[in-house]
C-alpha cells in the first residue's frame, strides 16, 4: 500500500478490495437497502431532462445500472480512486462514463465537466477521508446550480472489517449536517434509517470481528459459509420492515443542494483530461 505524504497515513488499497469482495459485496442487504434510499432521495422519476448523474465513489458500476436502467435518457458520470473498479464499472455499464480520482487530489476532469451534474450520490465515501469538507468542496466545481446532491454515510460503532476498508470515522446528524455545510452545500433534508434490523445487522458485523473479513474475500453466494448465506437472506426480508425515517437509525442520509447563487469564480478549476 501506498502511503499519504501528509498524515503518513496508509492508503487504502481499493484495488485489492474489489478485487477480493466485490461479488460478495452486490448481495451484501445493507447495500442493497441502501441503494433503495438514495433513489427515493434522487427523485429521478420527476427529475426534468437533462438529467445528468456524478456519482463519487462509483465502486464497480452496480448504482449506475441501475440510474441508466430507470433513465435510459440520463447522461451518467462515475469517479473512483480504484482502477479495479474503473474497469469493472465500464465492462457493465458501457453507456456510462468512469474515470479514477483520486479525492484528495485536484480533479483530473475536463474542464467541460465543470457545472456539469444535476444530481450527485455521494454514498459511503465520507468515512473514508481525512478530510471530507475538502473533497467536498473541490467536486462542487462539477455541480450546476440547483444540483441535487445525496450523501450516506454511516453511524454507530465501527467493526474491524470497518476499520479493514479503511473508515476514519462513523458520523452522527450533527457531525454530518456540519461538513455539508462546512463545504458550501444548503442541507434540505438528513434523516436517520433503518432501526431497528439496519442497527441489529451492524451490532452483527461488529461481534463478527474480524473473521467476517476471511468470510468474504474473494467469495461468491455459493461458497459463502452456511451461517453468512442465511444471515443475508434473513436480513434481506427484515430490512422490509426498517423504519426509513428515525433519529435512531444507523443508515444517516442527507439531501444537500448546490446554491443557485454561487459564484462560479469561487469553485475550484478542473485540471487534466478523463483517464
Amino acid at each position: 500500500m501506498n502511503t499519504e505524504p501528509r498524515s503518513g497515513r496508509a492508503i487504502d488499497d481499493w484495488n485489492e478490495h474489489w478485487a477480493a469482495h466485490a461479488a460478495v459485496n452486490a448481495l451484501n442487504p445493507a447495500q442493497i437497502y441502501r441503494t433503495k434510499l438514495v433513489l427515493e432521495a434522487l427523485a429521478l422519476g420527476e427529475a426534468i431532462a437533462p438529467l445528468r448523474v456524478l456519482e463519487l465513489g462509483s465502486g464497480t458500476g452496480e448504482f449506475a445500472g441501475q440510474v441508466m436502467g430507470l433513465r435510459p435518457d440520463a447522461e451518467f458520470v462515475g469517479l473512483d480512486l480504484s482502477a479495479v473498479g474503473v474497469e469493472i464499472s465500464r465492462r457493465k455499464v458501457p453507456a456510462a462514463r468512469f474515470f479514477e480520482q483520486d479525492f484528495r487530489q485536484p480533479i483530473q476532469l475536463d474542464p467541460s465537466y465543470r457545472g456539469w451534474a444535476t444530481h450527485v450520490v455521494c454514498s459511503e465515501v465520507l468515512e473514508h477521508l481525512d478530510d471530507p469538507v475538502a473533497m467536498l468542496r473541490k467536486m462542487r466545481a462539477l455541480l450546476a446550480p440547483g444540483c441535487r446532491v445525496i450523501v450516506t454515510v454511516p453511524a454507530g460503532p465501527m467493526s474491524a472489517f470497518d476499520r479493514h476498508i479503511g473508515h476514519r470515522r462513523h458520523f452522527n446528524p450533527s457531525l454530518l449536517e456540519e461538513t455539508l455545510r462546512a463545504a458550501g452545500l444548503e442541507v434540505v433534508d438528513l434523516r436517520g434509517a433503518g432501526f431497528p434490523f439496519f442497527n441489529l445487522y451492524r451490532l452483527t458485523v461488529v461481534a463478527r470481528g474480524k473473521k467476517l473479513i476471511e468470510d468474504t474475500a474473494g467469495a461468491t453466494e455459493r461458497v459463502l459459509p452456511i451461517a453468512a448465506r442465511g444471515a443475508i437472506r434473513t436480513f434481506s426480508w427484515l430490512f422490509k420492515l426498517n423504519t426509513a425515517r428515525t433519529k435512531l437509525g444507523w443508515q444517516l442520509v442527507a439531501v444537500g443542494v448546490e446554491p443557485n447563487n454561487s459564484p462560479k469564480t469561487s469553485r475550484p478549476e478542473l485540471q487534466g483530461s478523463p483517464r
